[in-house]
Formats: C-alpha cells, sequence, structure tokens
C-alpha cells in the first residue's frame, strides 16, 4: 500500500484498520470484464475472493478525500481485507451536535428513512444551503469524513464531545427538541440493532462461491468428461448434503439471533422536552442527548443512557452473567458544590458504570422524589451501545488464530506440489505413448484433483463433532466448537477466585472491634436494596447485614411520591435486641432506627464505599466508611488506629481470610439535609475514626485441590486473576500449588498473549479483559448455575483428543491423496487407469469409514505432563508422513514391477487389480499406523463397540463391481498379502522409531538445543533464570505517615525501604 495518503481508522481499538482511496476507472471496468468473459468467470471468481485484487483491478489511487471506493486493511495479525462504496447525503450542518436552535431545514438522505409515524408538519424541505456528507457503511458501522482531522471517524454518541459530569447536568439534562432529534437521527440512523436474516439465495451464493466447492465442481466436470459418472454423481449427491446442512445450520443461527436481538428491540418510551413536558414516542426514535423517563415499574434499556435524577435497580446478567441486582445512583454534579465543584472529570460509560444503565439490561425498579423524575440521558444509540457491540461481535468475529489451520493451508500446498510434479510425470508418459490431445488433457487434470479429497472438511470437523458430543455428556456446551482443538494447547489456566475455586458465598467469620458504633456502620454502610420484600445486593452485603440480625425498611411509591431526596432508606434493630428499658410505643422504637441520607456507591477504583445517615431525633449526621483496610486506614485519624494493625491484618490475610475495615466520622452541624445531598464524597471521607475490621472466610471448594494438582502434573501454569487484596488470594491458594494472584491489566495482558489461555469463571472482569477473543470462557457455558473447575480437566483431555485427532485425520487424508496418486500414475504408465467404481468404492466404503472410525477415539483418562504438537509443520510430524509415502510408494513399486515378471501376465488389468487391492491395504495400514491411543487418546480397539460402519462395509465389497478387477492366481493372491504385511510391518516400525527417536535425531541435526525458544513467555524464563537479582527480595516496610496539611489528622499508609 502506497503511504502517501494512507488513513488510520478506529486507532488504538481492536478493530484498528489502515484506509485508503479509489476512484473507478472506465476502461479497467470494461477491461476486467471482457478478461471474465473470457476466463468463464473464474476472473470474476478469483476478485470476490481477493478484496484487495478487485479493488486495484478496478480503480485508480485517489486521495481519501476525493474516493468513491475505500480499501481497508485491518492492522492485527490476520491482516484482512474489506473494500466499502463511499456514498453522499445531504445535510444542513457539518456537526450532529450543531445547535439547530434557529434552523428550518432537515437534512435528507438517499439512504434514510423517516419513521411513518412522523407527520407532515414535522419534516421540513430542503434547504439549499445543504452541505454533503460523505460516509461509508462497515460491519453495520457508519464511518463519516471530518474535514478538521482530514478522515473518516465513527460517530459513537455523546462521549464524542468529551463531555464532564457538570456539563451533562448543565447542559444536556433538558433534552432535545424535535428539530434537534430529527437532525441527529440522520448521522446516527434509528435506534436499532438490525439483525438482517440473509435470504436463502444470497447464503446459497455465498455458500456456493467457496473454493472448496468451485474446486468440486470444476472436478465434476472433468470427471464426467472422463465418464466417471457415478462417482461424480456421489460426490454431487455428497456435496448437495453438505451445501444444505450449512445452509440451515446458518439459517437457523441468523434467524435465532433476530429473535434475541429483537425481543424489547422496540418499547414505548417517554422522552422529556424540557421544563416538564414529555411525550410518548419509540425508542427507535431516540438520538444521543434525548432525555428519557424511567417508568416506576421498571423497562428493559433501549439504548445506553446516564442517570442525571433518581435511583435505578438494574439487573445486568445480559452483559456481566451476574445475577445479583446492582443499584445505579444519578451521575455527581460537581457544580452543586458550593466549593467550586472541584473533582470534575470527564464522562465515560467504562469509568461512571455505576450511573450508567446499559443497553439490554433490565430496571427493576426505580426511586423518585417530590416533583422529580427518574430521567437519564440517552449516551449511545444502536449498534454503538454495549449490547449493539456484543452483537457485532458476533455478527463479524475475527478469526480463530491457531497454528493448526494456518499449516493446514500450507500443507495443502505441498500436496499440491507433490500432485504437480505427478502432473508433469503423466503428461509426459502420455504424451511419449501419443495419446490423443482430450485425453492427456484429462488425465494429467485428474491427477490435481486428486490432490484435495472430496472428505477434506467432513474428516477435519468429525474429531471436534465427537469431542463437542461428548463434552454435552457432562453439560459443558460450546458456541465455537473450533476452540475445542485450542484447549488442547492450553498452557496456563486462569481461575476466578470467589465461587470458582472457592465456595459461593462468603461465611462471618469474626470482628476486630475497636468502637461502640460499629454495629451502626454494619446495618448503614451497605448497598442492599428489598425487591419483592426480599433482599437483594452483593453478597457480602448481606452476609454482613445478615448477621447483625436487623431490619431494612424502604419507603413505598407513594410514601416517596411525597417526601424529598432524603432518609427513603431506614435500619432498625428487631425488638428482642432492644434494651429491656424499651417499651412499645413507637416514639421509643423510633429512637434507635437509622436513616440513610446519602450513599457514595462502591468503587473498584477507590477501593471503598460510604454512607451518610442520620439517626431518628438527632440533628448531628454521621459518616460510615467500608473498603480495604489499607485504604480506610489512610483515611483515619492516625492516634484511631491501632498499632498493632499492619500485624494483625497481614496474619488474617496470610491465613486465606477476607477482611474488610470500617470507619465513622461525625459530621459538622453546619451540614444541613441538602448541603449532603450536593457535597463531593471526597470531602466526607476524610479525618475518619477507625472502627475495627470483618474478617470473612471464604472456603476452597472440596474438588479444588485435585483440580489444581491434575494440572500441575500436567505442567499446566495455574494462576488466580481476581479483584480481592493481593496477600489474602494467594495465601487461600498457597499448599495448592497455585502460581499465584493476578489483579493487574499489565501483568493480565502479558500472560494472556504469550500463553495458550484457558479462562474459568468471571476473572476477565476483575483485570479488564472482558474484550480479549482469546479467552475460552467466552466459548464454552454451563447448563448449571454452578461453575465446577473439574470442568476444566474435561476441556482439557477433550481438546487434547481432537486434536490429536485432528493432525491423525490429515495425516491420513494426506497420504491417501498421496497414495491415490502414486496408483493413478503407475497406471498411467501402461495405458491403464482405476475405474469409476474403484474410485466410488475407495472413498465411500474405505475413506469415510476410516475417517469416522478414527476419529471416534475419545480422551484418555488422565492429563499428563507431555503436550501435543501445535502444528502441522513441525519436523517430527514432517518426517512422519514423509517416511510412510516413501514406505507406500516402495511397495507399490515393487507390486507393480513383479507382476509384470510373471510368466502368466497377459495384460494391464493385472496391474490394476494388483495395484488396487495394494493401496486399499495401505489405506488401512497408515490409519492404523496414524490412530494413535496414549496418552492422548482411548486405543482405537475400543471403537469396535461403537462402530456403525461394519454392516455397510460388508455390503460395499460385495457390491464391489469393476471391469478392470480380474481374477489372479492364488500364487500371486498370497504374494499380495505378503507385500501387504512387509508393508504392515516397516510402516509400524519406522513410526514407532519416529515416535521416540525422531525428536531428539531431528534436534541434534539441527543442533535446536542452542536455539533460543519462540515463546516469549519461556524467552523470558530463560534469562530470569541466569539473573542473580531475581526472584527479587522484600526490602520494604509499611508505616503510616501523616499528610502534608496541618489541619488534616490523617495519615497514609506508605512502603519504606
Amino acid at each position: 500500500m502506497e503511504k502517501e495518503d494512507l488513513k488510520i481508522v478506529n486507532k488504538g481499538l481492536d478493530d484498528e484498520m489502515e484506509l485508503s482511496g479509489y476512484r473507478l476507472c472506465r476502461w479497467k471496468l470494461v477491461l476486467v470484464g471482457f478478461c471474465g468473459l473470457c476466463t468463464g468467470g473464474f476472473l470474476f471468481l478469483v476478485l470476490y475472493w481477493m478484496p484487495e485484487w478487485c479493488v486495484k483491478a478496478t480503480c485508480t489511487r485517489t486521495t481519501v478525500r476525493d474516493a468513491d471506493v475505500a480499501l481497508l486493511r485491518s492492522t492485527d495479525e490476520f491482516k484482512r481485507w474489506f473494500r466499502a462504496r463511499i456514498r453522499i447525503m445531504l445535510a444542513p450542518g457539518k456537526d450532529p451536535y450543531d445547535n439547530l436552535a434557529s434552523q428550518t431545514a432537515s437534512p435528507q438522505a438517499s439512504d434514510h428513512t423517516h419513521n411513518p409515524s412522523d407527520s407532515a408538519s414535522e419534516k421540513i424541505s430542503r434547504n439549499p444551503e445543504d452541505q454533503h456528507k460523505r460516509y461509508f457503511t462497515l460491519h453495520s458501522t457508519k464511518y463519516f469524513w471530518n474535514d478538521s482531522i482530514q478522515n473518516f471517524e465513527v460517530l459513537t454518541g455523546l462521549e464524542d464531545l468529551s463531555m464532564t459530569c457538570a456539563s451533562i447536568h448543565s447542559k444536556h439534562s433538558a433534552g432535545l427538541n424535535k428539530n434537534q432529534q430529527e437532525y441527529r437521527r440522520f448521522f446516527f440512523g434509528l435506534n436499532e440493532i438490525d439483525v438482517k436474516v440473509p435470504s436463502l439465495f444470497k447464503l446459497l451464493i455465498k455458500e456456493v462461491l467457496n473454493p472448496f466447492y468451485i474446486f468440486q465442481l470444476f472436478s465434476v466436470i472433468l470427471w464426467c468428461t472422463d465418464e466417471y459418472y457415478y462417482y461424480a454423481m456421489a460426490i454431487v449427491i455428497m456435496s448437495v448434503i453438505s451445501i444444505a446442512t450449512s445452509l440451515y445450520t446458518i439459517k437457523k443461527q441468523y434467524v435465532m439471533l433476530h429473535d434475541m436481538v429483537a425481543t424489547h428491540s422496540t418499547v414505548r418510551v417517554t422522552v422529556y422536552r424540557g421544563e416538564n413536558e414529555t411525550e410518548e414516542a419509540l425508542s427507535t426514535d431516540l438520538v444521543p442527548g434525548d432525555v428519557i423517563v424511567i417508568p416506576s415499574n421498571g423497562t428493559v434499556m433501549p439504548c445506553d443512557a446516564v442517570l442525571v435524577c433518581g435511583t435505578c435497580i438494574v439487573n445486568e446478567s445480559m452483559l456481566t452473567g451476574e445475577s445479583v441486582p446492582v443499584t445505579k445512583t444519578d451521575l455527581p454534579n460537581p457544580q452543586r458544590d458550593k466549593k467550586g465543584g472541584d473533582g470534575d472529570v470527564i464522562y465515560s460509560t467504562e469509568e461512571h458504570k455505576r450511573h450508567t444503565l446499559f443497553c439490554g439490561t433490565n430496571v427493576i425498579q426505580t426511586r423518585y422524589y417530590t416533583g422529580e423524575m427518574v430521567k437519564a440521558v440517552v449516551v449511545r444509540t444502536g449498534f454503538s451501545t454495549a449490547k449493539g457491540q456484543l452483537i457485532r461481535s458476533i455478527l463479524y468475529p475475527k478469526p480463530t488464530d491457531f497454528k493448526l489451520y494456518r499449516d493446514a493451508y500450507l500443507f495443502l500446498l505441498c500436496l499440491v506440489a507433490v500432485a504437480s510434479i505427478v502432473f508433469v510425470y503423466s503428461l509426459v508418459m502420455k504424451i511419449i505413448n501419443e495419446e490423443p490431445v482430450k485425453d492427456i488433457i484429462v488425465k494429467s487434470l485428474d491427477i490435481i484433483t486428486i490432490t484435495v479429497p472430496p472428505a477434506l472438511p467432513a474428516a477435519m470437523t468429525a474429531g471436534i463433532v465427537y469431542a463437542q458430543r461428548r463434552l454435552k455428556k457432562v453439560g459443558i456446551f460450546s458456541i465455537s466448537p473450533q476452540r475445542i482443538n485450542i484447549c488442547g494447547q492450553l498452557n496456563l489456566v486462569c481461575f476466578d477466585k470467589t465461587g470458582t475455586l472457592t465456595e459461593d458465598g462468603l461465611d462471618m467469620w469474626g470482628i476486630q472491634r475497636a468502637e461502640d458504633v460499629f454495629v451502626s456502620c454494619m446495618a448503614t454502610c451497605h448497598s442492599l436494596t428489598k425487591i419483592e420484600g426480599q433482599l437483594s445486593g452483593d453478597p457480602l452485603d448481606l452476609k454482613m447485614f445478615e448477621a447483625i440480625g436487623w431490619i431494612l425498611v424502604e419507603s413505598t411509591e407513594e410514601e416517596t411520591a411525597h417526601h424529598d431526596r432524603i432518609e427513603l432508606t431506614y435500619v432498625k434493630p428487631p425488638n428482642q435486641l432492644l434494651p429491656p428499658t424499651v417499651t412499645s410505643p413507637e416514639q421509643d422504637l423510633e429512637s434507635y432506627m437509622i436513616g440513610i441520607v446519602r450513599q457514595f456507591s462502591f468503587s473498584s477504583a477507590l477501593q471503598r464505599m460510604s454512607v451518610v445517615v442520620r439517626q431518628i431525633g438527632q440533628r448531628r449526621m454521621d459518616a460510615y466508611l467500608k473498603g480495604a483496610p489499607e485504604v480506610v486506614a489512610s483515611l483515619c485519624k492516625k492516634e484511631t488506629v491501632p498499632e498493632d494493625f499492619a500485624e494483625v491484618l497481614e496474619d488474617y490475610t496470610k491465613q486465606g481470610f477476607r477482611v474488610i475495615a470500617l470507619a465513622h466520622r461525625r459530621l459538622e452541624s453546619k451540614l444541613t439535609f441538602h448541603k449532603v445531598q450536593n457535597i463531593n464524597r471526597d470531602q466526607i471521607e476524610k479525618n475518619m475514626d477507625f472502627l475495627g475490621l470483618i474478617i470473612m472466610q471464604n472456603k476452597l471448594k472440596t474438588e479444588t485441590p485435585g483440580v489444581l494438582e491434575d494440572l500441575r502434573r500436567a505442567n499446566i501454569r495455574t494462576v488466580m486473576v481476581t479483584g480481592t487484596e493481593k496477600i489474602t488470594s494467594v495465601s487461600t491458594l498457597s499448599f495448592e500449588r497455585i502460581h499465584g494472584a493476578l489483579s493487574d491489566l499489565k501483568l493480565c495482558r502479558i500472560f494472556l498473549f504469550t500463553y495458550f489461555v484457558g479462562m474459568c469463571g468471571d476473572g476477565a472482569n476483575d483485570c479488564g479483559v472482558r474484550d480479549l477473543k482469546i479467552l475460552l470462557s467466552s466459548s464454552f457455558h454451563k447448563t448449571s448455575c454452578f461453575l465446577r473447575v473439574s470442568h476444566m480437566l474435561f476441556l482439557h483431555r477433550e481438546g487434547r483428543a481432537a486434536l490429536i485427532t485432528s493432525f491423525c485425520v490429515f495425516k491420513f487424508m494426506a497420504l491417501y491423496s498421496i497414495i491415490q496418486c502414486l496408483s493413478v500414475a503407475l497406471l498411467y504408465s501402461i495405458g491403464s487407469n482405476l475405474g469409476d467404481f474403484q474410485f466410488l468404492f475407495i472413498d465411500m466404503a474405505i475413506i469415510l469409514l476410516i475417517v469416522f472410525t478414527m476419529s471416534l477415539n475419545s480422551a484418555w483418562k488422565e492429563l499428563v505432563a507431555q503436550r501435543p504438537p501445535s502444528g502441522l509443520v513441525s519436523g517430527p510430524l514432517l518426517f512422519s508422513v514423509l517416511t510412510q509415502i516413501l514406505i507406500c510408494l516402495g511397495f507399490q513399486i515393487m507390486a507393480f514391477f513383479l507382476i509384470q515378471k510373471l510368466d502368466w501376465y497377459s495384460e494391464p488389468d493385472d496391474v490394476n487389480t494388483t495395484l488396487f487391492f495394494v493401496s486399499s491395504f495401505q489405506y488401512l495400514i497408515v490409519a492404523i499406523v496414524f490412530s494413535k491411543g496414549k496418552p492422548f487418546r482411548q486405543p482405537s480397539y475400543k471403537n469396535c463397540k461403537d462402530e456403525p460402519f461394519s454392516k455397510k462395509s460388508e455390503c460395499s465389497l460385495h457390491c464391489l463391481h469393476s471391469s478392470q478387477i480380474v481374477c489372479v492366481p492364488l500364487s500371486w493372491r498370497l504374494s499380495v498379502m505378503g507385500i501387504v504385511l512387509g508393508n504392515t510391518l516397516v510402516s509400524v516400525f519406522i513410526e514407532e522409531g519416529v515416535d521416540m527417536f525422531g525428536t531428539k535425531c531431528l534436534s541434534w541435526l539441527c543442533c535446536r538445543q542452542k536455539k533460543v525458544p519462540k515463546a516469549r513467555y519461556m524467552h523470558l524464563a530463560q534469562e530470569l533464570s541466569v539473573d542473580p537479582d531475581w526472584p527479587p527480595k522484600p526490602k520494604s516496610t509499611t508505616e503510616a505517615k501523616p499528610t502534608a496539611h496541618p489541619d488534616d489528622c490523617s495519615y497514609q499508609i506508605e512502603a519504606i525501604s
């Protein structure tokens, strides 16, 4: 690609691409059309398969700004090419966020259709000053030309404006008028995730134009020309069945995905128009900047929106897989703080997810206050939403980057090279024999068709299909069956801790109490709520609250409608915990009730949460804080933290306990209810009094030690990815031999990009790597709600068995092609060839029978330290294939020359019969040789009880009839059996020798011992093994230091060397 006008779109993202511009060229189009007709349409097929060639063959290079066609190439390791047609639409502005309050024109575009429900008065005529807006669409995403940056860009939503939290409240909380909404809709389109279901005709054309089926079509035509009608008809029937099955599966998947997305995709919403005016509209009309009212009875979110008023209880299991409802609060507004609005930050859906309602999530219930509605500003719509991006990843997945599949194409090219040699040999022999030109061309091309066996795709997937069935029996389902093979190469497994390696919930083990208000903190500092009368929330909060036996009281909808934004949630002790002096009058009981005035939600970045509360009957309020011990201690006054705090904390964490610290602060009397609603949390979470520690116990599952030990023996690295404090995480699993705990994003990415990684549980969420496509956790799921670590052993074993099966089948299919090529080439030299029924018998009765039988081997009963090879292009594997080719060639040539020296030899059919029987046994021999059992698969003899093809094979033998097969003397039959027996012994002996000594011999010949390992993690390990400073030894201690402000009594924990 030329560099002078090369643009980068989606820079820094997973779908980053290089973009270059082209303009259609008429004379090139005419020339390509003429050449395509001259080649019988083959050129059109090549250009269809190669988008880069198509664009360069029909267009000339130009600037991106003036281009008619965009040629894009992904910058990842796959380097995929895409082409897109650049279109033009008319709009009265350059930017979707232009202020159109005074505009009287509405944009129009050829590709946009208005909602039929819109009235004619709402559609304004075109303005003569409308501007041309250039764009193209790729993978359900529109890219618009931006003059300021001289490049195409994606309009995702309000985040394009880099808004601050304060600006969302001040500039976007009033909503849009109809004119602005209509204008923005031309840029963002309708708010819908449209999964189009292709017609059967389109799917058929796409499937038929696959290179494999084009090759099959060429082969069938060639066979019919050579009068192989029965064989051609059988291949056509097989291909039709394969295409029909594939079309049915693809169509069904599209329909299922469409139905899943269409559910709740179009709902009625209430749009806020400012000054308390609302109107009903369809969710498809929403655009970024609209303000919607969340109904009190809940709804399924049709877009991504940020809460600006009110509170919502949301079930986000569709996105996160966590069934525990979460509380979403309104976005903080720093400008409401009278001290100047410090702490204002740029809004981000990821950073402010506690205040963002995501598309597809279910809002269970809301809370609203006097004169206010629960409102949210639409941030993203359509495919830009969280749900839309998930659907896009399903519709347009990245190719599976696995060495086996890359090597498979290289291996096929090697077979084509071998076939080319035989092709030249056959061509020369037929010219020497002075055969007709037609026979020379047809017979020589027939050699090429033998190279790619018709049953190759079915053969390569057979092992995966059988492995998938065996996984289903233990309740493991795969949505990406090809990844089963990748399981066979895993050398690192990352486990989530809570609920995966350990039990699902935490148990209260004890407390370290320092203050009397400790219980009040446990009763109020949480995010629990009631859904249909049942307590719901974070499991840790539930355990903590249930341990003290208090009661949570929430106001009803009728009560919230008559109250302001304070004290809508109360907690109170049960009657049996009250002092004996308290009687039943309500005024006495109310003095023990505590109202939650404001809640600062838990932040994983801050590692804490806090609440502001007021006890009934008192004017001053209190603040309670809960979080990681080190963080809480750093926010407390130094004199309130026990001197042995660090020692006690280390003691508990080393025992594997989960430790939570609590703190309290008596707030100033000048803080009123309304001031608390507008104050920044930094003003609350300081100068706290340390209360004590809550010690939670998270027990290991009974099966965890055994599973980890099995993985260790198999030389598979085990790592725990968790958000829990590191010392606690490591201590939980240190006699279990787990290698470490990861909660840092950079470390996670290093591991994930240098190993073959499998992830068990949702630990990827803790380290922020949910977007990585190599993770196996997204490809396998359990029907049961309980995840078991033992399922990783099933995946490992079945993955290794499926991978070895793929190698065995591919090696067998390669030998099958070469053996048949050799037989045909030898027969060509005497003017003969295999007959129609002979080819049919070999492919149907022998090859299919062997392929599906050798794929039945189940996984070996235990994992071993030895790992299967990762690719076909490896020394031992290629040496194995090469030696078997030479052995088969040698014994075929032996039989070929021996029979021609016998006295009774009279016709070429005698040689045909001999080579047919020898080659037929050679297929069986190489199948036996390549079908290895231990240490990755069960032995092949166990397949006898599951063999469904034996009767069919017997029937096929009786049905075999070919004019080329003749009766030969008994003595020669015995000689043929001797040749076959000798072939078997030599093949088995050589293959065993390759398995035992092949790798060592090749390493010695190639001096591989001195080579640097290719894998990055192995290279790093080699360097660290000779590094005298590794591993680093701890040389620091933890000390408390006061802050720089003299009026601030808190201190910070620091590591001192």
